[in-house]
């Protein structure tokens, strides 16, 4: 037979208690006497005393502290507390865009964070059931998902390919042109689900030159109407900065305003006219422009002076020039400026020109003129626009 656990009347242990108060002999003595062990007969001799003890503090209106052990149980059960309301916090801050969402949502985000926090904490904060997560969990897949992971990783392998550049719009380009039937609005979705986002612009800061010289101005032959179907008819120009630690390296470019490409380019540690001749030069080299191209560009010294001027002519090119102070005159220029210090410029610190120039090349030449859809050009890449127009 397997042995039963004794169980004593309270007023059994009061009287075993009492016997051992009331007589000299050895707790163990009397523990024999009364057929109990001695551990026993100790453990009621104390917690009739702790009894006793708080009923007299009570009686005298003393608060009593409660023992080590209840102290070390409450202390055990603030910091679980504790824990679970900082786990509730973080999947909150983490889910919060989820709650707005629907239950496919909030099952998703638990699916997701299972290795992050407990299931059934993660199904409290969102207001989802337990079992209904786990029977959304164990349904077969549809196609609608299944068509998403592989449409997802689509996206993900263009991102890592484009260093992330591409925001939904150039994303639903690419994936059209590598033949994937899927709506924009679809692809958007997916990539706000899952937080990819193309590289954001700072706000655009309009940058004048300064034309006070006693040059040449040419009329402006544009005025805002950047319009051109033929390549190499209308080429704009300019100038911009870009920091580095050795000082500033400032960058000449020409682009071509059909197609949008980077025909000619200079980097110098000066900005003087040596500078945007250069570029205007590899322009002349590459494309071979034929008579009646106009050449757009600020009123600034460089583009005003002589030998710029001669050049011009020597290629029997038409100048055309900003007015005062407003660059909105050569705003795809300044696109282009923009476009390339989001994507590259502001992500990179340079230690030397050296460097800069590097990059800045790999850039232009290998990336932005052959690999970079271009909205304006019906989302083509410059040099797919120069084929076509050929």
């Amino acid at each position: 037979m397997p042995k039963t656990r004794r169980e004593f009347a309270p007023e059994f242990k009061r009287e075993a208690v009492a016997l051992l108060e009331s007589s000299s002999r050895p707790l163990m003595q009397v523990a024999t006497e009364v057929g109990i062990s001695p551990s026993m007969l100790r453990n009621w001799r104390a917690a009739i005393h702790t009894g006793a003890a708080r009923s007299r503090a009570v009686a005298a209106g003393v608060p009593q502290l409660p023992s080590p052990a209840d102290q070390a149980a409450e202390i055990a059960r603030l910091k679980r507390d504790l824990d679970r309301t900082r786990m509730e916090r973080d999947v909150l801050k983490k889910a919060n865009r989820h709650l707005r969402g629907g239950a496919q949502m909030r099952f998703t985000f638990i699916r997701d964070h299972v290795g992050t926090w407990p299931i059934r904490l993660m199904c409290r904060v969102l207001q989802v059931s337990a079992s209904g997560y786990y029977a959304w969990r164990d349904r077969p897949d549809s196609a609608r998902l299944v068509a998403n992971r592989h449409l997802l990783g689509d996206v993900r392998r263009l991102e890592a390919e484009h260093r992330g550049r591409y925001g939904s719009p150039r994303m639903h380009a690419a994936l059209r042109a590598e033949g994937r039937t899927v709506s924009r609005g679809r692809v958007a979705r997916l990539m706000r689900h899952h937080g990819i986002r193309g590289l954001a612009g700072r706000r655009f800061k309009p940058c004048t030159t300064d034309s006070r010289h006693d040059l040449p101005i040419a009329p402006n032959r544009l005025k805002q109407v950047f319009a051109a179907t033929t390549p190499n008819t209308v080429w704009l120009a300019d100038i911009t900065y870009i920091a580095t630690g050795e000082g500033w390296l400032y960058l000449a470019a020409v682009l071509d305003l059909a197609t949008r490409k980077i025909v000619g380019w200079a980097m110098r540690d000066h900005m003087r006219t040596e500078l945007p001749l250069a570029a205007l030069m590899m322009a002349a080299q590459r494309q071979r422009p034929g008579a009646g191209l106009i050449q757009h560009s600020d009123r600034g010294s460089q583009y005003a002076a002589e030998v710029y001027r001669k050049q011009l002519a020597v290629m029997a090119a038409t100048p055309s020039m900003s007015r005062t102070g407003c660059c909105y005159d050569n705003a795809p220029m300044e696109s282009f400026f923009h476009t390339l210090k989001v994507e590259l410029v502001h992500q990179c610190h340079w230690a030397t020109r050296d460097e800069a120039r590097r990059d800045l090349f790999a850039y232009i030449e290998g990336y932005y003129n052959r690999r970079r859809i271009h909205s304006a050009l019906g989302y083509k890449t410059p040099e797919q626009a120069e084929r076509l127009a050929a």
